[in-house]
């Protein structure tokens, strides 16, 4: 440790402003554990249907512990998130609040993200190994990391299909009513595929994906809903063979994560079918270049689940790295590189998080 330095300048205001912006850091880490665990609860959609009340009265909603209950209050409480009257003793969740912290909020939860924070705290001490030793931390080791994330697509990107995602390719929503071949590589548990397949029975559905416990969890979903025109199967996507089998393939936040992105890339290219196999990637918006991001409203949060999740579980596999804020001139580059000649971005006025490439195979 290095001590007793001597600046030749030192702005006090610079650095009492910048102690103060760690005490926020400590004061938000902590909320942010608090929001996870009111969701994962279902305390804050209690909360949004309850007068005033005490901590009692929402722990009985709740069906939960009484002294748990009042501290996770107590915490919102200071941490403005919470109304509190000190003469009944009683908590409110303003309804301006619970517009950003309840499942009927749709895509506007933010509560849901939240959980983030605490299942990559998890892999702490592995990632901090990692910063000494290199490599990086399996996804074996990310205990509930397809349960969030299934959430997560759940919200953004399974419930923005119909109206918003689809109708971005043209024609795209005709040619599924009337029966095409898709390819969902990197389809985690399925949510998206399955509800494609519920929505378009002419098609034909096929989801890859590298670990074995949500291909079981998409299977089950896709048979306790009577599906047959939609199969999963465990595949490592930079393995695939397929050649000029589809005419639809789509990712949802799954390139950025594999270990060899352009080897995967190029399988994509060569999986869809010359006339008319179009291509759509969803991933994360931000630009290669990190100063392009300073004014980005999630950068902090996305740089951080890259380095500890989506950086380290492609290293860890031997593969690139490329990490969560890979950027559109990245993404640019390397989808040129696989083959593709004519890629459109596009941005949903719902999702401020991802960015939407239409690519068709075969025009330039």
């Amino acid at each position: 440790m290095v001590t007793n330095l001597v600046y030749a300048e030192f702005d006090a205001t610079k650095a009492e402003a910048f102690a103060d912006q760690l005490l926020n850091i400590l004061n938000a880490g902590g909320l942010a554990l608090m929001v996870s665990i009111g969701h994962r609860a279902h305390l804050f959609d209690v909360m949004a249907h309850l007068p005033p009340s005490t901590s009692q009265q929402i722990a009985d909603a709740a069906q939960l512990q009484e002294r748990y209950v009042r501290e996770w209050l107590n915490a919102l409480t200071v941490g403005r998130m919470v109304d509190y009257d000190a003469v009944n003793r009683t908590y409110h969740l303003p309804a301006e609040y619970a517009a950003f912290l309840t499942r009927a909020a749709g895509t506007d939860n933010i509560a849901t993200f939240a959980q983030h924070v605490s299942s990559m705290s998890i892999v702490e001490d592995a990632i901090l190994q990692c910063f000494s030793a290199g490599g990086g931390v399996p996804y074996s080791e990310f205990k509930r990391f397809h349960e969030v994330m299934a959430e997560d697509s759940g919200q953004t990107i399974v419930s923005a299909l119909e109206e918003h995602i689809l109708p971005i390719v043209p024609g795209l929503m005709e040619r599924l009513q009337t029966g095409i071949d898709v390819l969902d590589l990197g389809c985690g548990s399925g949510r998206a595929l399955n509800k494609l397949a519920k929505l378009f029975p002419n098609s034909r559905f096929t989801g890859y994906d590298l670990s074995p416990e949500p291909i079981a969890t998409a299977t089950a979903e896709a048979q306790a809903h009577g599906l047959t025109n939609v199969e999963f199967r465990v595949q490592d996507a930079a393995q695939i063979q397929d050649v000029e089998c589809y005419d639809l393939i789509t990712t949802f936040d799954a390139i950025h994560d594999q270990a060899h992105p352009d080897i995967v890339l190029r399988n994509i290219y060569n999986a869809l079918r010359m006339d008319g196999g179009t291509y759509l990637m969803q991933d994360i918006r931000a630009t290669t270049e990190v100063s392009g991001n300073l004014d980005h409203p999630l950068a902090p949060f996305l740089y951080t689940v890259s380095c500890m999740h989506c950086m380290t579980v492609s290293l860890a596999a031997g593969g690139m790295g490329l990490g969560t804020m890979w950027g559109r001139e990245k993404a640019m580059e390397m989808l040129q590189a696989a083959g593709f000649q004519s890629i459109e971005l596009k941005e949903l006025p719902h999702d401020i998080m991802n960015d939407y490439y239409v690519i068709q195979k075969g025009v330039a």
